[in-house]
């Protein structure tokens, strides 16, 4: 599969419209209905390969957009997550420098 190709699972006569949200993989137990003995064998069963990985990524970014960015009305839900993430982005980085005004006591 190379940028911009379909998944080698995607069959459009069997899948309908493509959609870049979805897995068209083998479906497996979703992580949430897992007992706790059985979460090492699920990890062992994914693909940890790189393009894998950017996979999920795009999935996720696409299941995101649908969710809060497409839908014919918008809330302010987007604006908040994005935000805070940027918050959140920005003391990460920051927390080297942000550290070291800490209020210590000296009793």
């Amino acid at each position: 599969m190379a940028i911009g190709d379909y998944p080698k699972e995607y069959k459009p006569a069997v899948h309908g419209p493509y959609d870049p949200a979805r897995f068209y993989g083998k479906p497996d137990t979703p992580f949430g209905q897992l007992k706790l003995s059985e979460v090492g064998s699920w990890l062992a069963r994914r693909n940890k390969s790189p393009a894998a990985l950017m996979g999920a990524c795009s999935r996720a970014w696409w299941r995101w957009q649908h969710k809060y960015m497409q839908p014919k009305r918008v809330n302010g839900a987007p604006f908040f997550q994005l935000l805070v993430g940027s918050m959140t982005f920005f003391y990460v980085i920051n927390y080297g420098k942000i550290k070291h005004h800490r209020s210590y006591k000296y009793h």
